[in-house]
């Protein structure tokens, strides 16, 4: 077995699919109208000990999703990711799919966008590198 191939990284739908599923887990854990979230335990006055704890695992969980976004998407395409996904609300609302008039239902599903558009910025890196052949790489100084 060649070095490359150790370690060289797939990238599939169902490599997709477990990014969203931990974008999703973080949102939605971090808020979501049901009231069972860390918002949720903040208004229910949860001890302090677990607040804090749960918090900074979170907090951890958001920091690499923003970063890894930021870093592969870019302001441009972070940009263009939730102006893509705000145009699908309006097409959804557009075919009375979804109801402007309820703002539980506009919640959950700006909820669901925000974990898309952080699983696109998580695996984007991928995608481009498969598309065009180019590796994305952070700037290492010193």
């Amino acid at each position: 077995m060649k070095l490359d191939d150790m370690t060289r990284n797939d990238f599939n739908f169902t490599s997709f699919l477990l990014r969203l599923l931990f974008a999703a887990l973080l949102v939605f854990l971090t808020y979501n109208p049901s009231g069972y979230s860390w918002i949720g335990m903040i208004q229910m006055e949860v001890e302090l000990v677990y607040l804090a704890a749960s918090g900074i695992v979170l907090l951890i969980g958001w920091v690499m999703f923003l970063r890894a976004t930021w870093n592969s998407l870019g302001a441009l395409g972070t940009l263009l990711a939730v102006g893509f996904f705000g145009v699908f609300i309006w097409l959804l609302a557009h075919w009375n799919l979804i109801s402007l008039e309820n703002p539980t239902a506009i919640t959950w599903v700006l909820l669901v966008v925000l974990s898309l558009v952080l699983a696109v910025g998580m695996s984007w890196s991928h995608v481009r590198r498969r598309i065009s052949g180019q590796y994305d790489t952070d700037e290492i100084e010193g």
